[in-house]
């Protein structure tokens, strides 16, 4: 019952933050081309998804494709743990346990947002 009770403001609540991280990428990736120099440090990183569902997989590399700065270069299905996976680039993140770790993130935040009754593949997987 309490699950139906927050979802709008979990729902409401991931866009605001995804319009600011949205807002932030945007303005790095301006100052870094009208600026003289770099500060991109680029880097790929190999993501297992949470997401179960077609919808839920879409929605997070579709997120991750229309942020300022990264790009989902690749996806697989299916792997031998029974994840998708998806390989991202990112022009900001050389290292590429931040780069897993910004996503998890962004990936967890959305499922809050979007689902009634959030699960996550990695609690599921420690209970077994």
């Amino acid at each position: 019952m309490m699950d139906y009770l927050t979802f709008p403001f979990r729902f409401i609540g991931f866009w605001l933050w995804y319009i600011k991280e949205f807002t932030v990428a945007n303005y790095s990736v301006l100052k870094d081309i009208l600026s003289r120099g770099h500060d991109s440090t680029p880097g790929v990183a190999k993501y297992p998804c949470e997401s179960e569902s077609e919808a839920h997989y879409t929605l997070i590399a579709a997120l991750i494709t229309v942020t300022p700065g990264t790009l989902v270069v690749g996806a697989a299905a299916n792997t031998e743990e029974g994840q998708r996976v998806m390989y991202v680039h990112g022009m900001y993140n050389s290292d590429p346990d931040e780069l897993r770790g910004d996503l998890r993130d962004m990936e967890k935040r959305m499922l809050r947002g979007v689902m009634i009754h959030p699960r996550f593949f990695s609690d599921r997987k420690k209970e077994a």
